[in-house]
């Protein structure tokens, strides 16, 4: 079977990194292109985290296009006290030793899109501006998107607010608009994502593999000491690596169809992922929601790509 084609859109952020390294390992996926949006940190600095994780793993000839660089409507919120101030802090990478593509994040998913012979698969695993952005600018290309894998959402608490997710939080309108637009959707919400916790035994495999699995190690102790000192535990969910495993291994992710309905108009629920699970609604599904991860899969499948690396 040929490679899966797949985008994906990253606002590194340590489990961005991890999510890029992950597709970068595994050859069931052909990586087309990466694109940059805010989110965790600005702009600036997702797209420079983004170009040294590729250069550090020797993709560099996969082409970087920078892309949104605040909300369609509402200021940046962004995420140092996770992240920290680069969005990438812990253990020092190089600098990369290639450049953004000039084409922009929009242009350059647009061109890829109109040049595959197959639909592509978007994984977008920060705020959805960029997916919203292109499909506003580019509506006669959505027959091309064969399937968006995203992390996102949640259908019970939030991490951002009691009821929302960051990536949701920090662009509802965005997310409202990909969630209605048609697209087959995956959603990997809080729900399965924080079923993915690396904790010191997860850590301390990837530390004795050496090579990018101690980088990813270290990446991974800063991620928890930050994640115990706000949230009370130190198993940081390995949140967009679920986005990728859901593409490589659908079997891992147990999905459910739902309505889900983004929140934009209340100040105490903005960015909800409002997810209709006993059919309420009557509303027709609009994405498949995860609802339990295969947590012993997932980690033997993040372990077998980060080894290939």
């Amino acid at each position: 079977m040929s490679p899966k084609p797949v985008i994906l859109d990253v606002d590194p952020g340590h489990d961005d990194a991890v999510a890029l390294m992950m597709a970068c390992g595994s050859p069931e996926l052909d990586l087309l292109a990466v694109t940059t949006v805010a989110g965790n940190v600005a702009l600036e600095k997702t797209t420079r985290n983004a170009l040294r994780v590729l250069s550090l793993v020797g993709h560099t000839g996969v082409p970087v296009g920078a892309g949104a660089s605040e909300p369609l409507h509402r200021p940046l919120r962004t995420a140092e006290d996770i992240h920290g101030e680069s969005g990438l802090d812990g253990p020092k990478i190089p600098e990369a030793d290639f450049e953004p593509d000039e084409r922009g994040a929009v242009g350059l998913i647009a061109d890829t899109l109109r040049d595959s012979p197959e639909p592509v698969t978007l994984v977008p695993v920060g705020p959805l501006t960029n997916v919203a952005a292109l499909l506003r600018a580019h509506p006669g290309l959505k027959g091309k998107i064969a399937h968006v894998s995203l992390m996102g959402g949640s259908i019970g608490l939030g991490n951002t607010t009691p009821a929302a997710e960051f990536n949701i939080f920090v662009d509802p309108e965005a997310a409202r608009e990909v969630f209605d637009s048609g697209l087959r959707i995956t959603m990997s919400g809080l729900d399965v994502t924080h079923q993915a916790g690396a904790g010191t035994a997860e850590r301390d495999r990837l530390r004795a593999a050496g090579g990018v699995g101690g980088v990813v190690a270290g990446f991974l102790d800063f991620f928890a000491a930050t994640y115990e000192g706000i949230f009370g535990f130190d198993a940081p969910p390995l949140h967009d690596p679920v986005a990728v495993a859901a593409v490589l291994d659908p079997g891992l992710l147990k999905t459910r169809p739902m309505r889900v309905d983004v929140e934009c108009e209340s100040e105490l629920t903005r960015g909800e992922t409002v997810c209709d699970f006993y059919g309420v609604t009557g509303k027709p599904p609009n994405a498949d929601v995860g609802v339990e991860l295969d947590r012993a899969g997932f980690f033997d499948l993040l372990y077998d790509s980060l080894q290939r690396l």
